[in-house]
């Protein structure tokens, strides 16, 4: 049985006393959504992720992450991979913390790594418009970047697929306003660049009637973390890696 300890890898860890700005940048240079953090005895004090990041926009700030941790997922080196993924279903996020009985870190897990695995291992069972999320904010093409970096802060949602006239025109997510660096500048003075600019318009999405584990094995074809489901031109909901783990025999 595949555990834990099986995908482990090294992830940057902050301590408590370090400014926003290096997990900012952590966030914004690796492959991570979230960063860990330790407290002065090296014990786990929680996690920040990418849409603390895009909370302050200078370039220099002396606020530390103390103030944006949260409650981190953690799980021990030998539970299984499924049960991994239960704990990060239950905090939302895509990774989770690896501690010993001390809660000193030993590493992380990915839900990328583990989510082929899981699928490949594992029944799933109902249509895509069993699981999808219904509840579903867009964006306009014409709005602005602030106005879709202050949708991800309010509203908690990484993505947001992009509308013109109801038809799907691209996707939008807070990885592309953190990572690419004129974005960041766009988004730090306050210019008028609009989502059109910097969305991804080639978007992979599925019918609600297709089978979730069609979905599953287009997330995982594609190495992406979400789908926005079509009926017919219509947008009806997006699906997610942790939609699909709902849907486990």
């Amino acid at each position: 049985m595949k555990t834990a300890q099986d995908f482990i890898l090294e992830i940057p860890v902050l301590k408590n006393s370090d400014q926003i700005t290096k997990a900012r940048q952590i966030l914004r240079d690796g492959c991570f959504r979230e960063v860990y953090v330790e407290d002065a005895k090296k014990i786990l004090f929680g996690y920040i992720d990418l849409t603390d990041g895009l909370r302050v926009t200078a370039t220099k700030s002396n606020i530390t992450v103390e103030g944006f941790v949260k409650d981190a997922p953690m799980v021990n080196p030998e539970d299984s991979i499924e049960q991994v993924a239960k704990t990060m279903k239950r905090f939302h996020t895509d990774s989770a913390a690896v501690v010993d009985v001390m809660h000193h870190m030993r590493g992380g897990v990915l839900l990328s790594d583990l989510f082929p695995v899981i699928i490949s291992r594992n029944e799933l069972h109902g249509t895509v418009a069993s699981f999808m999320n219904k509840k579903v904010i867009t964006a306009n093409p014409a709005d602005e970047l602030q106005k879709i970096q202050s949708l991800i802060i309010e509203s908690g949602f990484s993505a947001f697929p992009v509308t013109h006239k109801k038809r799907l025109v691209g996707i939008i997510s807070r990885r592309d306003l953190i990572s690419t660096k004129r974005v960041r500048s766009v988004v730090a003075q306050h210019a008028h660049t609009t989502i059109e600019d910097v969305m991804i318009r080639d978007v992979v999405s599925i019918s609600p009637d297709e089978p979730i584990s069609y979905a599953a094995g287009l997330l995982v074809k594609h190495d992406i973390s979400r789908l926005p489901v079509l009926d017919g031109e219509t947008l009806a909901g997006i699906v997610d890696r942790h939609d699909i783990l709902a849907a486990l025999a």
